[in-house]
């Protein structure tokens, strides 16, 4: 059989397009000044708050953090993020609406209860935050203290997202992360308590001594503590960009037939307990935000991932955090010094962004129909954007021959990924990715796709 062959690439996960990796420092601090000065005022954005610390490394993390057992690097970066939301605040028209707020990290959850406050009052001192928004933060169960929990119910944080990854003590034990189920639990019942309702969380699978079998236990203890949402990770080894899995064991790893395996076997439990799948990683129960954007075709990809925020605007605070304004992206300095060097001078820390150009709004409209839905009307899409479907006549060619290999069918521009395929569907988003030529595939091993970046 005749197999469709492209350069050979590593795939963006098509969170944002032009991905990162097509940032430049042509857009820094001045372009994105010009920018906020003229937001919308009265459309409501969203803020993502980075934190970049742990207590110690999981080895399978590709994420910049911080390692400390210190609280002082924590406070001292907190000042820097304080001051960094005073500059922004000040050069938008006036107090703009927020209806979404993220922190991330690394684990911001060891952020003290006091400060954490401190910090949501200051927010809410320079942004008219609605009394409906969603305030999420990402957790290590670890750490979490009943203190801290109470201090985020306190400050009006809704939604918790736990890193469990897996519960296979051999599987933890091989990426540096012992956290017992009981830990977890623990975790779940105190924030719920304290009025964090919504939980997430986020499971790995492709790791090293993973098995089919593993995996399931894993999701079975997950889905007894009921998370209102689960998202699914491939692990991406890649020792030579990020210097911590080079301590993993290369060796037992399992290939992209078993990362398969274990893929399909974690969506068939996870739907067999009352999640409907929800775009390429995500798993929510029928209830959950990201389940009704999904049914009314709200459904969104950002920075973050899978989304019910239809917010125009993403403001991002701190270290190597990444804002979307409607001319374009821009990514804050990465290194925590050098982030917090510029915030001290009293400039913006922007390094680098991208000005958005129509083809790019196009493309990445039909980029993210495709991530959420499978499937996307390429011509309904282009007439919206005010665009000619002809001046996409480069992804024309690319999927005619995902088509002859039976990835996708077309029928008069409209494009869907045939369901046995969708494990692939970033190859099929690249087709319409002009900064790639594509990724060179065998249509048997396309759910191989999953392990590159």
């Amino acid at each position: 059989m005749q197999t469709t062959k492209f350069r050979e690439a590593r795939l963006p996960w098509y969170t944002i397009y032009p991905a990162v990796s097509e940032f430049s420092g042509a857009v820094g601090a001045e372009a994105y000044e010009e920018w906020l000065r003229n937001l919308p005022a009265d459309d409501p954005v969203s803020l993502y708050l980075h934190v970049p610390f742990c207590r110690s490394a999981c080895w399978y993390c590709g994420f910049p953090t911080t390692i400390t057992r210190r609280d002082a690097p924590i406070l001292n970066y907190l000042a820097a993020l304080r001051d960094e939301i005073r500059l922004v605040s000040e050069r938008v028209p006036k107090t703009l609406p927020v209806s979404d707020i993220h922190f991330g990290g690394g684990t911001p959850s060891l952020i003290g209860p006091a400060e954490f406050l401190a910090l949501m009052e200051f927010l809410r001192c320079r942004f008219a935050i609605s009394k409906t928004a969603t305030v999420a933060i990402e957790i290590d169960p670890r750490t979490l203290t009943p203190e801290m929990a109470e201090g985020l119910g306190a400050a009006g944080v809704n939604r918790a997202s736990l890193g469990v990854q897996s519960f296979d003590p051999i599987v933890q034990k091989a990426i540096n992360r012992i956290q017992s189920e009981a830990q977890t639990s623990a975790a779940v019942e105190v924030l719920r308590r304290h009025r964090v309702s919504r939980i997430n969380f986020d499971l790995i699978y492709g790791l090293p001594r993973q098995t089919v079998e593993s995996c399931v236990e894993t999701v079975r203890a997950a889905v007894a503590m009921r998370p209102d949402r689960l998202a699914l990770f491939g692990y991406s080894h890649i020792p030579s960009q990020v210097k911590n899995q080079r301590l993993i064991e290369a060796e037992f790893l399992p290939d992209s037939a078993a990362r398969a395996e274990q893929y399909a076997a974690v969506a068939v439990t996870l739907i067999a307990a009352g999640y409907r799948q929800i775009g390429l990683d995500h798993f929510a129960l029928p209830d959950d935000e990201l389940a009704l954007a999904q049914e009314t075709g709200r459904l969104r990809r950002n920075s973050l991932g899978y989304s019910a925020d239809t917010c125009r605007t993403l403001i991002g605070f701190g270290a190597s955090a990444i804002g979307r304004i409607g001319q374009g992206y821009v990514q804050n300095e990465v290194t925590r010094d050098s982030y917090i060097q510029h915030i001290a001078a009293g400039r913006l820390a922007t390094s680098k962004g991208h000005r958005l150009t129509d083809d790019d709004r196009v493309r990445a409209a039909i980029i993210e129909r495709l991530m959420c839905d499978f499937e996307a009307d390429v011509p309904a899409i282009c007439v919206a954007h005010g665009s000619d479907p002809i001046r996409l006549r480069d992804s024309a060619e690319r999927l005619a021959m995902l088509a002859k290999d039976g990835i996708v069918d077309i029928e008069n521009g409209f494009v869907r990924v045939r369901r046995e395929h969708r494990f692939g569907i970033r190859a099929v988003a690249a087709a319409f990715d002009v900064f790639r030529d594509g990724v060179m595939y065998i249509p048997q091993q396309l759910n191989a796709m999953q392990s590159t970046t």
